[in-house]
């Protein structure tokens, strides 16, 4: 069975090592757009295009990839409660035509209500999951070609038609992640894939079982994903110094502020995350090579796979075996990491390719001396000609 390996795409700006640092790359077009065109070259199925205060506007960042990419799957967050359904159908449309059917979506219903009131969201936990579920009813028959009457509470359309159709049928396919009740029955009865973020495969095989059986009784299938880091080197003695040097500028005041922040949030999902480890750095591998490091600071996905290629291949492959068929993966900085996984990894997955130009490949050009026969091999000077 061949994966789904996609990346993601740092909007919010890129580091080398988490913490307080002079490492930091600011978010700018052009660095995205090498991160995209990147995981274009190397095999990437897809990148994902995150949502938030912090991040630039995925919409306008995914039109500024589009021609710059070729087989890359653009998969966009859209935050349910920040845009009208009729106007994301548009949008939708308008880019799967500009990319030639290579639009995926990422639905977000929750996240940390300090975060959504800045942006004018006063809802719930569970009110933000049945926002969603009312956005995605009239969404998907939008691009279905309906025309569309609709008087729910956070919603409300009257004869709203979509004119421009995808070019995907019946729709760009919907992805969507989420913890609680809630957001497991919006995924069984809206969402063509399930993402998790990184937990223990016991963990993930739960909520998977818990996701496919509500689905079931609608009578629908889903795919399932995981969300997470990846730290992978030549050695595992390199992969896990690389896990530590990427939290070495962390203090533990920081950790303790990012933690009670984390603590305040309704996310089911991040309270999860965060129990992982407890705020503690003494208790971060939370399953063999799983790496809760990223979580003491960051939001959202907290995990890392971390070992050499045939390890993190091996971790995968129990995901896989759980009913996975997708992975999300990011790594910093992220236009580095993506190159070592898919240089790395590709090779170990299936339906996977080495990301280079098979056989013989001279990099030192005429003053590389394995180019020379052994009777041309002296040592070569680079002067300029006199």
């Amino acid at each position: 069975m061949s994966l789904d390996i996609f990346w993601f795409l740092p909007t919010a700006g890129d580091t080398r090592y988490l913490g307080k640092s002079d490492t930091g790359r600011e978010v700018s077009n052009a660095y995205l757009r090498q991160v995209a065109v990147a995981a274009d070259n190397l095999g990437y199925d897809g990148i994902l295009i995150p949502t938030g205060s912090g991040c630039v506007d995925p919409w306008i960042t995914a039109a500024t990839l589009a021609p710059v990419t070729h087989k890359l799957k653009l998969l966009v967050a859209v935050r349910t409660a920040l845009t009208l359904p009729t106007a994301a159908a548009r949008m939708a449309a308008t880019l799967d035509q500009a990319t030639h059917g290579r639009l995926l979506i990422n639905v977000v219903a929750g996240g940390d209500a300090t975060e959504l009131a800045a942006d004018g969201i006063f809802l719930d936990h569970d009110q933000r999951y049945a926002e969603a579920d009312e956005f995605l009813t009239i969404w998907r028959d939008l691009l279905q070609g309906k025309t569309v009457d609709f008087n729910g509470q956070y919603h409300q359309v009257k004869q709203a038609k979509n004119f421009f159709p995808p070019v995907q049928t019946p729709y760009p396919k919907i992805y969507f992640g989420g913890s609680s009740d809630a957001a497991h029955n919006l995924a069984a009865q809206h969402v063509d894939a399930y993402l998790t973020w990184g937990e223990p495969p016991a963990a993930v095989a739960e909520k998977i079982a818990d996701v496919r059986a509500r689905a079931a009784k609608l009578g629908r299938t889903l795919r399932f994903g995981v969300r997470l880091h990846v730290i992978v080197r030549e050695t595992n003695e390199e992969a896990w110094q690389a896990a530590e040097q990427l939290i070495s500028h962390v203090d533990d005041e920081v950790i303790a502020k990012v933690q009670a922040r984390f603590a305040s949030m309704d996310s089911v999902g991040q309270r999860r995350m965060a129990a992982l480890h407890g705020g503690r750095r003494d208790q971060l591998e939370v399953s063999p090579n799983l790496w809760a490091g990223v979580g003491l600071v960051r939001g959202g996905a907290g995990t890392a796979l971390v070992g050499d290629a045939q390890t993190v291949a091996a971790r995968l492959q129990e995901y896989v075996d759980l009913g996975v068929d997708s992975f999300v993966l990011s790594g910093y900085p992220h236009l580095e990491e993506a190159f070592r996984f898919a240089e790395l990894v590709f090779p170990l997955l299936p339906g996977k390719a080495k990301p280079r130009v098979q056989g013989q490949v001279f990099t030192g050009g005429p003053f590389d001396a394995s180019t020379l026969s052994p009777e041309a091999s002296e040592p070569q000077t680079e002067t300029e000609p006199v």
